[in-house]
């Protein structure tokens, strides 16, 4: 800038094509993200696949409440697609037996209770351990807490056994049951919010299991429900979306172009 005069830029005008192969695109992108986290932990005990929930839009006029869907008006059209949020998939994996006693399944509904930073968190993911107290944590140090409340702890020497009502017996004992498992559920499958990869929030009040209701498998990991031929085949597919919303903006483009310079009366 020279004696204090400012460059002020016009505003761009963008054919409507082109912003809805843009919005296409931005959309696929997000898609494309989500698999790839999916295939990178397809191996992580207890994960739940991922899904991003692709949706028609409005256009921007009625999304911004300057007129309504059914008008009819010129502002009545699609307004293409975006990734409206991001479900996970509460599909059971499949059992891997480890033959270690504190490895740990859910056969049915429900999740491990953790504690994690004074904050209670769920997981389906049982790759628990013992540290070097006799506390149950999970392979990050986190506490499994027991019914309750309270962290498991297991006495120097005991041979740890775990029934399938989640109860924790000594084997050496006489059957007394040193803890038992806090096992919970959501009261709806949407309370809950991904934390990390395998561990959930719940945005409300958790429902203990009732007697009976799962069955705790020992010696045994849910292994991801993460299917990389299935996630292969969707990142294909994203991908070639993807690849003909780039080429919808450059064909776009391409005409704008020719439309001025014909206009001006150039090459």
């Amino acid at each position: 800038m020279r004696g204090g005069a400012s460059i002020v830029k016009r505003p761009r005008l963008v054919p409507y094509g082109m912003y809805i192969s843009g919005e296409g695109a931005q959309a696929q992108s997000l898609r494309m993200e989500v698999i790839a986290n999916n295939l990178a932990n397809v191996e992580t005990t207890g994960l739940k696949r991922a899904l991003a929930v692709i949706q028609a839009r409005h256009s921007e006029a009625i999304e911004q409440g300057e007129d309504q869907a059914g008008s009819a008006s010129i502002n009545d059209i699609g307004g293409g697609t975006v990734v409206r949020q991001t479900l996970s998939d509460f599909s059971r994996g499949t059992f891997e037996s480890t033959g270690i006693q504190t490895d740990l399944a859910i056969d049915g509904d429900g999740f491990f209770e953790i504690e994690k930073s004074g904050q209670r968190y769920l997981a389906r993911a049982g790759n628990f351990q013992l540290n070097s107290t006799g506390v149950l944590q999970t392979s990050d140090g986190f506490n499994m807490l027991a019914a309750g409340g309270g962290q498991i702890q297991i006495p120097a020497g005991a041979e740890l056994v775990v029934m399938p009502d989640g109860s924790v017996l000594d084997r050496r004992g006489d059957g007394t049951v040193l803890a038992s498992l806090s096992l919970v559920r959501p009261q709806q499958p949407g309370d809950l919010v991904r934390v990390g990869q395998n561990m959930f929030s719940s945005l409300a009040e958790l429902v203990p299991l009732a007697a009976g209701a799962t069955s705790v498998r020992s010696g045994c990991l849910e292994k991801s429900s993460v299917e990389p031929t299935t996630e292969m085949m969707e990142m294909i597919e994203t991908s070639h979306a993807l690849e003909a919303n780039v080429r919808l903006i450059q064909n776009q483009d391409h005409m704008v172009e020719s439309l001025v310079n014909r206009v001006l009366g150039t090459n």
